[in-house]
């Protein structure tokens, strides 16, 4: 890890130890998911491949801890990389009506051909009106080789259950730029420099299981192939469908 990831980690665990926690304490709970692609932002982290990840979340006092893995398929937006494991530490609290979130998250990545691990600071705020949910946030990955620059990622996302039936509609509208130090790895996370994603989708929950299908998209140009990792085939507007288990 680099000495500028290391503070970031150091900064953030400390903040989110600082805050006050929103929720009494609650059990660990874990899960696994199959979906038809591994996608973060509107970019496939599995080259359009099948993934599949499993995670485990628990509260230990102020702190929420999680991790996931999934994998990744060789994809060479990553360089190669199996597979990415997300470790994570939050906290939340209420202000008033808003339901408020501060964390750090590490992404490791392994069997790349090189170094792919960055980490990147999140916040975000939520309200919740009867079944409905609106959050805003923001998450920053300071500048770091591995992505080649710095990237700033601003998110609106809302979800809303129907009354009555086990559906959920999702819909979501997002931003990524940054700063760039090394034009070829800033592709990774930018592969056309600055772009919009947006997310529409539903989700069916049955007890511990969970049917999903998004449709997911990108204003990403589809033109040639710009580097080594803009991946750019696999950052066009897709449909995803996912299967998840929770213990």
């Amino acid at each position: 890890m680099t000495q500028t990831r290391s503070g970031v980690f150091i900064a953030a665990a400390a903040l989110a130890l600082s805050a006050h926690p929103a929720a009494a304490q609650r059990s660990p709970s874990a899960g696994v998911e199959f979906s038809n692609d591994e996608v973060r932002r509107g970019l496939s982290w599995s080259g359009g491949r099948a993934a599949l990840s499993t995670d485990v979340w628990g509260v230990l006092g102020p702190v929420e801890a999680s991790a996931r893995a999934a994998t990744t398929r060789g994809s060479e937006r990553h360089a190669g990389a199996d597979a990415v494991i997300d470790v994570a530490l939050a906290s939340s609290w209420n202000l008033g009506p808003l339901q408020m979130r501060t964390g750090l998250t590490g992404h490791l990545f392994t069997g790349a051909r090189e170094a792919m691990d960055y980490a990147e600071l999140g916040a975000s705020a939520s309200y919740s009106y009867g079944p409905a949910q609106l959050t805003g946030g923001v998450e920053f990955a300071p500048s770091q080789d591995a992505i080649g620059g710095s990237n700033l990622h601003l998110y609106v996302n809302a979800n809303a259950g129907i009354p009555g039936t086990p559906f959920t509609l999702i819909a979501g509208l997002g931003h990524s730029s940054g700063s760039t130090s090394d034009p070829v790895r800033a592709q990774r996370l930018r592969p056309d420099g600055n772009y919009a994603n947006w997310r529409l989708g539903a989700e069916h929950r049955r007890g511990a299981l969970t049917l999903a299908v998004d449709y997911l998209g990108t204003d990403i140009s589809r033109g040639d192939f710009a580097g080594p990792y803009a991946d750019r085939a696999h950052a066009s507007d897709r449909i995803i469908g996912r299967i998840r288990y929770d213990f």
